[in-house]
């Protein structure tokens, strides 16, 4: 790609930055438009989009184009990340939700880790351009899988049952239908408030963990930059998968018995994740650090699915999709999407990258406190407070 298109590595490198504001700028717009129409036909048209654009980039002609494509993927999995958690969350009652949702964000490392292995086979054998259209070619057809079922009704399963066993439709919709006004309130709620800022330090560390994990590796030990880009991508992959699926199962089953369950396991996990930063960062052993890196993305990824199950039960039934958006625009804009530049700015004023990327454990510690702010309400109130 780089080399027919003639790009540089800085055009390559803009092409995320494309992505994020495709995705985080739009996000609040399809939070909104979830809140109010039918979600199945939204989540359909934000997978045909990307999928669409997925499919586009391999006729990309040029670095415009490129960014044209980029930015439409990002527009269209906004809609899919926005809207689908509160679809799922109306389906599932709230002491299976969570394993839902965790399953549902374990998608996420095992897709990333299918579309590297496969993207590198059909590239390596094909050409950049197949491996994008084959890529987005599965996704225009996956599209039609979610419309032969039933929109949920919003709020149904949190809802009492009536005598006869029927759902009050009323309760479950909502009085009225949710307004912009509502939507900005959602931050007078403290807990929905300390949940959201908590995750904005946790990406903001996350994010920049991923961008200079491997070039940590490679300049404080002397790892190649092949074998770094090898270690900490198959590190990301596990601890992902394990991590998300192992939080969300210890987050569901502290929850039967507190209902501060999650909260708990967003608090405690991240904590932990401060050490084992502080240990990989500063070791001068090469594989003390690599298997502190290692601990500590795998505590990092316990919160995932938990988290987002906070955001979407400390809102009203009828905000879920508002509230799941306004979180992905807040997290993005001040935490991921600048960390990696700070993280860079400090390394470069200081000569030393050990420094500038021990701020993250820092970051990490401030998401922790305010997670372990809500655990602390909830516990005392003895219930989720919307």
């Amino acid at each position: 790609m780089k080399e027919e298109l003639g790009l540089s590595d800085g055009q390559l490198g803009s092409l995320s930055t494309a992505f994020l504001i495709g995705y985080f700028v739009s996000s609040p717009f399809f939070g909104y438009l979830g809140d109010r129409f039918n979600r199945k036909w939204l989540i359909s048209a934000g997978v045909l989009v990307w999928s669409a654009a997925t499919f586009g980039t391999g006729f990309a002609l040029g670095f415009a184009s490129l960014i044209a494509m980029r930015v439409l993927v990002g527009f269209g999995e906004a809609s899919y990340a926005t809207i689908s958690p509160s679809l799922i969350t109306d389906v599932f009652p709230s002491k299976k939700r969570n394993n839902a949702l965790t399953i549902f964000y374990v998608a996420i490392p095992v897709g990333s880790a299918l579309g590297f292995m496969f993207g590198g086979i059909m590239s390596e054998s094909h050409s950049w351009r197949i491996a994008f259209m084959a890529a987005g070619a599965p996704g225009i057809l996956l599209m039609l899988a979610l419309l032969p079922f039933k929109e949920p009704k919003r709020g149904q399963s949190d809802v009492a049952v009536q005598k006869d066993g029927v759902v009050d439709e009323a309760v479950a919709e909502g009085k009225a239908l949710p307004n912009w006004k509502d939507v900005f309130s959602l931050f007078k709620i403290k807990e929905y408030a300390m949940v959201c800022w908590g995750y904005t330090a946790y990406t903001f560390a996350l994010g920049a963990y991923a961008h200079w994990g491997p070039t940590f590796l490679h300049r404080a030990h002397g790892v190649s930059n092949k074998d770094a880009s090898l270690f900490f991508g198959g590190v990301l992959v596990v601890a992902g998968l394990v991590g998300t699926l192992l939080g969300g199962l210890l987050a569901t089953k502290l929850y039967k018995k507190n209902p501060a369950g999650y909260s708990w396991v967003l608090a405690i996990s991240t904590f932990l994740t401060v050490p084992a930063s502080l240990i990989a960062f500063w070791s001068p052993n090469a594989l003390v650090s690599e298997i502190c890196l290692g601990l500590a993305m795998l505590f990092a990824f316990l919160p995932t699915g938990p988290v987002n199950t906070l955001i979407l039960e400390t809102v009203p039934a009828t905000l879920r999709a508002s509230a799941m958006a306004l979180s992905l625009f807040v997290t993005h804009l001040f935490g991921d999407m600048w960390s990696p530049a700070i993280v860079g700015a400090l390394s470069d004023f200081w000569g030393d990258l050990r420094p500038a990327i021990s701020i993250l454990p820092i970051a990490f510690f401030i998401g922790a406190v305010l997670w372990l702010r809500v655990a602390l309400r909830q516990q005392k109130s003895g219930r989720l407070v919307a």
